[in-house]
C-alpha cells in the first residue's frame, strides 16, 4: 500500500497518509476542515544493500568458477 502526501488550500498542513490504491482520496483537512490536494510524489528510492551491488552480493565466489583453459568433463552416453 503507499503513502499519499496531502495539503490543504486554506491552512497549509502537510501530512502523509497510508492507505490502498482503491481507497478514495481524502476531501477534508484534519485540522481545520478545508479543501485538501493529493500531491503528486516522488515515490520510493531504490536501496542498495550490502557491500557492493552485483560485484559482491550475485556473482559466484571465483574459487568456485573453472580456471580457463580447462576442458571441461565429457559426458559418456
Amino acid at each position: 500500500m503507499p503513502t499519499y502526501e496531502y495539503k490543504c488550500d486554506e491552512c497549509g498542513c502537510r501530512f502523509e497518509k497510508f492507505q490502498r490504491m482503491t481507497d478514495p482520496r481524502l476531501t477534508e483537512c484534519p485540522q481545520c476542515q478545508g479543501a485538501i490536494r493529493r500531491l503528486i510524489g516522488a515515490g520510493a528510492g531504490i536501496i542498495f544493500k550490502g557491500s557492493g551491488f552485483y560485484c559482491t552480493d550475485y556473482r559466484k565466489p571465483a574459487e568456485s568458477a573453472k580456471p580457463s583453459g580447462t576442458p571441461a568433463p565429457v559426458a559418456k552416453s
